[in-house]
């Protein structure tokens, strides 16, 4: 396994730790220390939590573990000063703060290999040729030295990769894997190569008071050239426009015969407050870090957008879907988010029809509520608004399979994986893709992708549930039990009634088909 942050790659087989592909000196025990900061890192890791893990328990002082801890940022460039990585919790411990991104060596075959380290290892295998101008627009470079603004200069990259996102010439990357690179000085044939695309996009942004200064690159990644650039000073009040001024020049430096023809508009309503798109800039900096801790922050800061402005779509799209997910994760319970999401999606959908994230939560709602031909209708408005939308086409694919359609809802699964090759949501992917191969009873496919999953996100109760159930309907009793222990660790209140009750599925058969699964893997 790799953790992936700033410039730096902590690879846990080989036990190394690199900066910018240059290998880091740590001490034994530094590593340790960093990779369980790194583990834990949706929490504060208490000082008696590193005694435990770290020191086995065996009596530490005040400053062996101040230096450690010292030691562990001077490896990953931060300082106690600065705190940008690693954060003292007065009171209470530390936590690692950072953007991190696991990579690992996936099975499916739309998700490509590792990246090389050195020029020694073999190649990655070519991603799946596309049929028509791929596109990432990587994160854009904070220059207003505040570490805290980096949520607005992501936030401008991605209203960027929204807009184009609506547009049917391209495909376009999903944020999560293009903000991978982030911090990184890595070549644009690289990225060109990791991701699969033929263009680039990169720039920076500089905001100050009222002013920003938006900066922005358009690059061939086949032929190394420069294609477009442009420079704007503009107030915050026009930062709109720039948005869609940069998303036209693009769309007509890559197909100029498309542009004419079809006269590329703005197709998104801004807010009328610059406070409420903050906000939810903020918001989506958490959302993406899919974990419990970070997903309700999120919903606190959308909530306070839509105080501010009742009307913001975007605001109210991505507040029910975020609850949507919080069930699907099992962090909220279907029976309190479910409600909330369903007014929070008709809202969004009432202030802005085009919005694609309240097509998806309401779509969500919809599942839940086994309301599936609607539910279907939503999942398909929503990528016709955006087709590059990764995290619509997976929670497609798992409403198809829930309907039995479990060829469709695989096919959506690795269509996703495709869009987002290096993305956070990797896991879940696999997880519905893993689903559909149960449906599908092909049980040993299912338990492969399963544990993929799982080893994308440990914590992935949906991958657990279908290892339990794929293991125990293929014949192998000690795998399924093994696995029911797992899944009553991340799932405790589990059971034969909330399986029959709660999961949506459409045909009686494949009903009892899971729970007859569940109960011969132990479940009662």
């Amino acid at each position: 396994m790799q953790f992936l942050f700033v410039n730096h790659v902590l690879d846990t087989d080989r036990r190394e730790l690199s900066c910018d592909g240059q290998s880091v000196p740590v001490e034994p025990q530094v590593f340790d220390l960093l990779l369980y900061l790194l583990e834990n890192r949706h929490r504060v890791v208490s000082k008696d939590d590193l005694i435990e893990h770290v020191w086995e328990g065996r009596i530490v002082s005040e400053s062996t573990l101040t230096s450690r801890i010292n030691a562990v940022r001077n490896a990953v460039g931060d300082t106690g000063k600065d705190q940008r990585l690693v954060r003292t919790i007065a009171r209470k411990g530390f936590r690692f703060v950072g953007e991190v991104c696991l990579q690992r060596e996936l099975r499916v075959d739309e998700i490509p290999v590792q990246p090389s380290r050195d020029d020694h290892e073999p190649p990655r295998p070519a991603l799946t040729a596309l049929d028509r101008p791929a596109i990432a627009v990587l994160s854009f470079t904070n220059m207003s030295g505040e570490v805290a603004q980096e949520y607005f200069s992501d936030g401008i990259s991605e209203d960027i990769i929204t807009a184009l996102s609506k547009l049917r010439w391209f495909y376009v990357i999903a944020r999560n894997s293009s903000f991978v690179y982030k911090g990184r000085s890595v070549h644009l044939k690289r990225i060109g190569a990791e991701l699969g695309v033929d263009y680039v996009v990169e720039g920076s942004v500089r905001k100050d008071g009222d002013w920003v200064r938006i900066t922005v690159q358009l690059n061939d990644v086949t032929t190394g050239s420069h294609i477009w650039a442009e420079r704007y000073d503009r107030s915050l009040a026009d930062v709109f426009a720039v948005q869609d001024e940069i998303t036209q020049a693009i769309v007509a430096a890559i197909e100029p015969q498309l542009y004419a023809a079809e006269n590329f508009r703005g197709l998104r309503k801004a807010p009328g407050s610059m406070d409420a798109w903050d906000l939810v800039m903020r918001a989506l900096s958490h959302y993406w870090r899919v974990t419990r801790q970070d997903n309700v922050v999120a919903q606190a800061l959308l909530e306070q957008a839509i105080h501010i402005d009742p009307n913001y779509g975007q605001a109210l799209g991505v507040l029910a879907a975020s609850h949507i997910f919080g069930v699907h994760m099992g962090w909220e319970t279907k029976a309190n988010a479910v409600p909330v999401a369903e007014r929070a999606a008709l809202a969004a959908i009432r202030a802005d029809s085009e919005d694609p994230w309240a097509h998806c939560a309401l779509a969500s709602v919809y599942l839940f509520n086994r309301r599936f031909d609607d539910c279907l209708a939503e999942f398909e408005l929503a990528l016709t608004l955006n087709p590059n939308f990764s995290l619509a086409r997976g929670y497609y694919g798992v409403a198809l399979s829930y309907c039995g359609r479990w060829e469709e809802g695989d096919r959506a699964a690795r269509h996703a994986l495709r869009l987002s090759p290096r993305d956070p949501f990797a896991g879940i992917y696999c997880g519905v893709a893993a689903y559909a191969q149960f449906v599908g009873r092909h049980y040993e496919e299912a338990m492969r992708l399963a544990r993929e999953g799982l080893r994308q996100r440990a914590d992935f109760v949906g991958g657990h549930r279908v290892l339990t159930a794929a293991a125990a309907a293929a014949g192998y009793d000690d795998i399924a039990r093994a696995a029911l222990v797992e899944l009553r660790r991340v799932q405790p209140d589990i059971s034969l009634q909330w399986i029959a009750k709660e999961m949506p599925f459409r045909h009686e058969a494949e009903r009892a088909g899971y729970v007859e699964a569940f109960r011969r893997a132990g479940l009662g």
